[in-house]
């Protein structure tokens, strides 16, 4: 049995360019199927969030047309139901990365907001990449990696192959034109190798102990394979 480390956004809601709060939090999909694949597999999963916040799903992420129709969706609230471990998230400056076997990080639109300038979660990054430890990162949460720069804008993270949600999909759900910036962009100056493969459809990059998926599709296979490199 391994202990993976599921880090998740403690935002409920994604500041716009107007100033607008859209309400947010993490998508289901992305704790879901990544939770059913490392518990299944007999691995135990702790959530950590900044300052310990219960956090939030995406209440968009569980209508019937996001979550793949009606079935899938009561299938996805009954999981988050019963995962007893979002509702005892560890505080991110409690995690010792000694204790963990790998590391999780859905998305949202939530990790824009604020695991994207989270220095406690940046740190974590930069540990986790650098231990060897498998390193998964889906969808928004790529955004976390922007807290990874020091000063000087330099990251561990430069010139990795990865993915993320792409412009075309932020275009696809309405918030291409509202956001204040753009994941794939701020991924691309880090800079990184970035690639995408069709929107919506599932793809996945895996350059050393760094696996990064594109979209809610993606996280499925994503954590299959994070499973695959722990056995």
């Amino acid at each position: 049995m391994a202990r993976i480390l599921c880090v998740v956004t403690g935002a409920s809601y994604w500041t716009l360019k107007d100033g607008h709060r859209h309400p947010t939090g993490y998508w289901a999909e992305e704790f879901v199927a990544p939770y059913r694949v490392f518990t299944d597999a007999g691995h135990e999963v702790t959530v950590a969030t900044p300052h310990g916040v219960v956090p939030v799903v995406d209440t968009m992420s569980l209508r019937p047309r996001m979550a793949g129709g009606e079935e899938n969706s009561l299938r996805e609230e009954a999981v988050i139901e019963e995962a007893e471990e979002l509702r005892y998230a560890v505080p991110l400056t409690d995690i010792r990365l000694e204790d963990y076997d790998a590391v999780y990080y859905p998305g949202g639109h939530g990790p824009m907001e604020d695991l994207s300038a989270d220095p406690d979660s940046g740190a974590l990054l930069r540990d986790a990449l650098a231990s060897g430890r498998p390193l998964g990162i889906v969808c928004h949460a790529p955004a976390a990696i922007l807290a990874t720069r020091d000063a000087s804008g330099g990251t561990p993270f430069a010139n990795y192959r990865l993915t993320g949600f792409c412009n075309e999909e932020e275009a696809g759900v309405g918030f291409a034109d509202r956001a204040k910036w753009l994941l794939e962009d701020e991924l691309k100056k880090l800079p990184t190798e970035y690639s995408r493969g069709p929107a919506w459809e599932p793809y996945t990059v895996v350059d050393r102990n760094l696996f990064t998926g594109q979209n809610p599709a993606s996280s499925g296979p994503l954590a299959r394979e994070l499973v695959a490199a722990l056995a």
